[in-house]
């Protein structure tokens, strides 16, 4: 399986912190935002990485991140040159993903605590749902016998409190349906037209997100705040670092003890650093 972070658009919402740099860089309490849906997508087991930014951006995101091989990883990178919708990711990285199953994760998600075994995805899509209080800001799924009956991208009166969430499955169909779908009313191609294509084939399987994890969009200076307050206070109440690649490719064997204390011999001492010692 391969693995997509869509960390282009313009940040318009969280301007003007994003007026000269990606909101993907900005601090989420101890780490970069880019570290946390990074840091997802290797607990899945997902080791080839497309990074998606802007043309300005690139060398920044290369300079924080390199070639992903400190971690495990192969880390590459393409651009989209401006905001013109998540289902684009697809088109964008169709040689990357060749053949391949992809999961693709939005990077201003936030995730803890998903648990979903990537081996036992064989073909079709699987989205991942969250209750949420204000459904009209999200893409929203109806949920009817127990199967997914609907999908309405940020609807005026939701029918369900069920927000699909930005992390995405696919099979490798999903760039030739990407290549079909048509620009909507705001001038995207649309994440929701092609989830909609799978479940008009009933090829489409939600996971909705177990109690005690946790999603939140950081593209708002609420969401922002709420994100980082809410891992400041697990992180030191359980003693746990919440996405550092680090602490998440140790988890995943993708690199060794001594590997990990490698890079913490040659970091700065500080708070960061300092935790992921305690992991040793």
């Amino acid at each position: 399986m391969k693995g997509i972070i869509l960390a282009g658009g313009l940040g318009t919402r969280l301007h003007p912190l994003t007026k000269s740099v990606s909101k993907q860089l900005l601090p989420l309490f101890d780490k970069p935002m880019i570290y946390y849906p990074l840091s997802t997508l290797i607990e899945l087991g997902i080791r080839d990485i497309l990074l998606i930014c802007k043309r300005n951006d690139k060398n920044l995101f290369q300079n924080l991140l390199k070639d992903g091989s400190q971690w495990g990883l192969r880390i590459e990178y393409a651009i989209q040159d401006k905001p013109s919708g998540i289902a684009e990711s697809f088109i964008i990285g169709e040689k990357f993903i060749k053949d391949d199953n992809v999961a693709l994760i939005l990077g201003d998600n936030i995730f803890y605590g998903v648990k979903y075994n990537i081996k036992n995805f064989k073909n079709g899509a699987l989205i991942f749902s969250y209750q949420v209080q204000d459904p009209k800001r999200y893409g929203v799924i109806e949920i009817k016998n127990n199967l997914p009956k609907k999908i309405t991208e940020k609807p005026k009166n939701p029918k369900s409190n069920l927000a699909v969430t930005g992390l995405y499955i696919y099979d490798k169909e999903v760039v030739k349906i990407a290549k079909t779908i048509k620009p909507s009313k705001r001038g995207e191609l649309e994440i929701t037209d092609i989830n909609n294509n799978y479940l008009k084939r009933k090829k489409l399987k939600v996971c909705n997100l177990e109690q005690g994890s946790m999603w939140l969009d950081a593209g708002t200076f609420t969401t922002l705040l709420q994100a980082a307050h809410f891992i400041q206070t697990l992180q030191e109440r359980q003693n746990i670092q919440i996405g550092s690649p680090e602490s998440s490719a140790l988890y995943q064997k993708f690199i060794s003890r001594s590997q990990l204390k490698k890079i913490i011999k040659n970091s700065p001492k500080n708070e960061y650093f300092k935790n992921l010692n305690s992991l040793i």
